[in-house]
């Protein structure tokens, strides 16, 4: 048994175990506050550590406390006001015994404020998120290895020491050596009942017995170890295609939406995932790949043709990233202004090429009506497959929960 201690430094007045324990058992109350957070941050400030602050009430525990005890008899006054299961209610005001000034609407709460780190920030902000359908399904250039289990083999480190295949194989070994002298042991006492005692017979077995008492119990060529070796493991290669529409017809606003979206993404999929490549494609009449601080940051516009970008994702797979190899998926935001022909062409071709080579691909729209189908949501609203799904969002404070709805894992689906 290994005793793991943790002699980690502590900030002043603070106890890691302890804020440890305390994120376990708050868990959903921390999430909560995480997400309203989210809606009210800047893009640049996504990933950062923040305050956050929970209700009390949350995070009351019941508590047993010890009365005089015996019995006793008295007798109160009635009253006037108050009924037996009466809730009096809360004094206004003050962050716990009056003072202060009463909240907005005199509804004053009494809350915990709880710092968090970066790290424990985006571990509760991806917590239940994860690519859909991925499969290890790569095994070329192996860099991951598992060590497992390979029998037994006769040296080893004490650590390793299989006890009970050791006395087993101690076992064996004595009854082999054993049984030759056991059956000449018996012979000579046969000889004892049937001709009578005599000095060679005595000898004889006094000589066999001797010789049965010195095979050892355990002897080290009987000791067993647990052997190991390392095996490679299949990688889950993964590549994720974001596709953004940056015509006339975005506004800074949906543009902001859009990013937001996928500044989210980009953030789970590197935080979770190390094999994950990025392909950032944008468009407008004319889809380009472009680097990552193109995609976010580089302003453009013009019209709309959804299908350019299909078509160079499509080019691009089938160039870098054959399917049989990787996990593909894709993410596209638009506001769904295409015309003419465009939309039922896009969807043609990503129901009946793209799709059979993705994983899954999340289509999120940014209208301008949300009661009101644009020309792409009404036909990608056609395609029926377990592998896509689409969403809409108006309000920043929408992105994260969708996010989190078209990724969050299969299991708790």
């Amino acid at each position: 048994m290994s005793i793991v201690i943790d002699r980690r430094l502590n900030d002043r007045n603070k106890s890691a175990s302890n804020r440890a324990r305390f994120l376990r058992r708050y868990k959903e109350q921390l999430k909560k506050a995480v997400t309203d957070m989210v809606g009210e941050r800047s893009i640049t400030d996504m990933d950062q550590g923040g305050t956050v602050s929970i209700p009390v009430k949350d995070i009351s525990e019941p508590s047993f406390g010890h009365g005089p005890g015996g019995d006793h008899e008295s007798v109160h006054p009635g009253n006037r006001s108050f009924q037996p299961g009466d809730r009096l209610p809360r004094p206004s005001g003050g962050q716990g015994g009056g003072g202060g000034e009463a909240g907005e609407g005199g509804d004053g709460r009494d809350s915990f404020t709880f710092a968090l780190s970066r790290e424990e920030f985006l571990s509760l902000f991806f917590d239940d998120l994860e690519l859909p359908h991925l499969v290890r399904n790569f095994l070329g250039e192996v860099r991951d290895h598992k060590w497992q289990r390979a029998g037994y083999t006769p040296s080893g480190v004490p650590a390793n020491l299989a006890v009970l295949r050791s006395l087993r194989t101690a076992m064996a070994r004595r009854i082999a050596l054993g049984s030759p002298i056991r059956r000449e042991l018996n012979r000579v006492e046969q000889q004892v009942t049937d001709e009578g005692a005599s000095p060679k017979l005595e000898a004889e077995r006094a000589l066999l017995e001797q010789r049965l008492r010195k095979i050892p119990f355990l002897d080290d060529m009987d000791l067993r170890y647990r052997h190991r070796v390392r095996v490679p493991q299949p990688i889950s290669r993964a590549v994720m295609f974001c596709l953004m529409d940056v015509s006339a017809s975005m506004t800074e606003e949906k543009k902001d939406l859009a990013k937001r979206f996928f500044t989210l993404l980009y953030l789970f999929l590197t935080r979770k995932y190390e094999r994950v490549q990025l392909v950032f494609i944008r468009h407008t009449d004319d889809a380009q790949e472009v680097d990552e601080d193109a995609f976010f940051h580089d302003p453009q516009s013009g019209g709309t043709v959804v299908l350019s970008a299909l078509k160079l994702m499509q080019e691009i797979i089938a160039e870098r990233f054959p399917s049989g190899q990787w996990n593909i998926y894709g993410a596209q935001v638009s506001d769904g202004d295409a015309f003419g022909a465009d939309p039922e062409k896009s969807r043609a071709l990503l129901a009946e090429q793209l799709l059979p080579q993705l994983r899954y691909f999340a289509y999120l729209e940014t209208p301008d009506n949300p009661e009101r189908l644009s020309p792409l949501m009404h036909a990608y609203s056609r395609i029926d497959s377990p592998h896509f799904a689409t969403r809409s969002v108006t309000e920043r404070g929408e992105v994260y929960p969708v996010l989190r709805d078209l990724f969050r894992k299969e299991a708790a689906a």
